[in-house]
């Protein structure tokens, strides 16, 4: 079964993470996934999947880009 992250690989998203009680929106790329991993580019770290609560594409990214 294909993960759900696998759409989102090479894209500028928004995830949504969950650190205890704080919630974060982080802007990055997603590049690559293990199996309890994220690989997401801000700085090259991992977000553990159990964290990540939404991913939603970066509308930013384009504006930016251009």
């Amino acid at each position: 079964m294909p993960s759900a992250y696998a759409s989102w690989i090479g894209q500028a998203v928004v995830l949504q993470v969950a650190a205890g009680d704080l919630r974060v929106p982080l802007r990055g790329v997603i590049v690559g996934e293990s199996e309890g991993a994220v690989r997401f580019r801000v700085g090259d770290i991992d977000i553990y999947k159990p964290m990540i609560l939404a991913v939603e594409q970066d509308s930013w990214a384009s504006i930016i880009m251009n």
